[in-house]
């Protein structure tokens, strides 16, 4: 795709987490217009996509393997970890990160349900659309290269582990591999530090370990994009190629060891930083997009490409005129493409919402009311690892973009929703167990460490949601 399409040098997630990515990618919206604030809240079953859309104006669609933006989905430790984020306490929540080798030297299919979505994809190209007298549009949605369950760490385990076979390992170059700094877990971020604990990578790591999870993560992608493959292979095998549109991305990335961390759930470019690929008819080969875009863009891409009106209200813009390379002016009725991205977070493993602007070579990043906790701020150009934050050297900067963040969105206001909003679907949990809630919530994915003292991290939920029960007997007296 690279050699025959387009890349996007700076593409971003709008949220890094599954379902809140999708949701806005899906929808055109960002986050604070969707609400979907954790893994369990994405958009209404009943809401219009993209492809409902093309689907209503003739096109044929399918989509096949992991969708994930609507609500109700995701496991309970998921959710409740996310809703008791500002409850003070600390809590490994994951597993140790760690690599699996399983297999032999000639094992190609490791992760088979991707496999299988893939062969149905590729049945439904050579079976269905190569016959249809109108066009199409399929999606396919894969897990790799997610980290795999992990059930070695008891019950409600998350996924922590890194597994590849023989056969993807050996196309890793483990020279190549770069093995990235670490600050002292006294000179992190405190967001940072809760991250790295809750994702239980606050101990120790031999640079073999860290080595060992970035090749292991390499050697996923490669499985990933072998699927990749067998998709363009049935639009050649089939003649559909040449008049076929491809796009690739994913709804966040992997940090791999990098700042201390593994999954996503960050603003560091590991997590925020997506792949965008586009190849087909009218896009340029071998171009290389240096403008900002995220996932909000596909939306009015798709209704772009289907020649479909695009809705005003939308928060993303088309990538056409990019792919094209058209002035800016041609975009769109609603002007330029702005020059900033923005993704925000306000899910679990982090105990503050977060707020992300990328414009430039800046990186701006801010936390709850923007005052409580310290932002960040990198230039990614002469600190592309993101090691030092010159939010007060550079406050001129720091004050600007935080004035254009203020424009998009009021965030402290939105913040202070999100907290109100977690504190009543803990509340409204908590009372549907019953007698239940002390066992249950002590056996989550915190359950290592909560059984050491169930009475403390009970006791810190009973002060957490002490300001609420007060404001409840006061309206109940009244």
């Amino acid at each position: 795709m690279k050699r025959h399409g387009t890349v996007f040098l700076n593409a971003y997630t709008n949220s890094p987490i599954c379902c809140p990515s999708r949701a806005a990618m899906w929808s055109g919206l960002f986050t604070h217009l969707t609400e979907s604030w954790n893994n369990f809240k994405g958009l209404d079953p009943d809401y219009v996509t993209w492809m409902d859309l093309m689907e209503k104006h003739g096109y044929r669609t399918q989509k096949f393997g992991k969708l994930d933006f609507t609500s109700g989905h995701h496991s309970v430790s998921n959710r409740v970890e996310a809703w008791t984020r500002d409850v003070n306490f600390l809590l490994r929540q994951e597993g140790r990160p760690m690599v699996k080798l399983t297999g032999h030297r000639k094992q190609f299919r490791v992760m088979e349900k991707d496999w299988q979505t893939t062969d149905k994809a590729v049945n439904w190209i050579k079976e269905e659309a190569v016959n249809f007298t109108q066009p199409f549009v399929l999606y396919l949605g894969l897990n790799l290269p997610h980290p795999y369950p992990s059930p070695y760490a008891g019950e409600n385990f998350g996924s922590s582990t890194f597994l590849t076979s023989p056969y993807w390992l050996k196309k890793v170059n483990y020279e190549a591999i770069k093995i990235p700094k670490w600050p002292s877990l006294s000179e992190m971020h405190p967001v940072d530090y809760y991250s790295s604990y809750t994702k239980n990578c606050t101990g120790e790591f031999t640079k073999e370990e860290v080595r060992n999870i970035r090749a292991f993560y390499y050697a996923m992608c490669a499985e990933t994009d072998a699927m990749l493959g067998e998709i363009i292979s049935a639009l050649r095998d089939t003649g559909l190629l040449g008049k076929t549109i491809i796009i690739f991305t994913a709804d966040h990335g992997e940090l791999a060891m990098e700042h201390r961390q593994f999954y996503k759930m960050s603003m560091y470019e590991g997590s925020s930083h997506v792949p965008l690929l586009v190849m087909g008819p009218g896009v340029r080969e071998q171009q290389q997009v240096p403008n900002v875009v995220s996932l909000v863009d596909i939306y009015p891409t798709m209704l772009d490409i289907a020649r479909i009106p695009v809705p005003q209200n939308l928060s993303g813009y088309s990538l056409i005129p990019l792919l094209h390379e058209k002035s800016e002016n041609e975009a769109s009725p609603r002007g330029p493409r702005p020059s900033w991205v923005l993704s925000e977070f306000h899910g679990c493993n982090v105990n503050s919402s977060v707020y992300m602007l990328r414009t430039g070579k800046w990186k701006y990043i801010t936390y709850s009311d923007g005052s409580s906790v310290l932002p960040q701020l990198f230039d990614l150009t002469a600190d592309p690892d993101e090691l030092t934050n010159v939010a007060i050297k550079f406050p001129v900067t720091a004050y600007s973009l935080d004035k254009i963040l203020h424009s998009i969105v009021n965030y402290p206001k939105v913040s202070s929703s999100v907290q109100e909003y977690n504190k009543q679907q803990f509340i409204s949990w908590k009372q549907s167990l019953g007698q239940n809630y002390s066992n249950v919530i002590a056996n989550l994915r915190w359950h290592q460490d909560w059984l050491k003292d169930r009475k403390k991290y009970e006791n810190a939920i009973d002060k957490w949601l002490g300001d609420v029960d007060a404001l409840l007997g006061i309206h109940y007296r009244c």
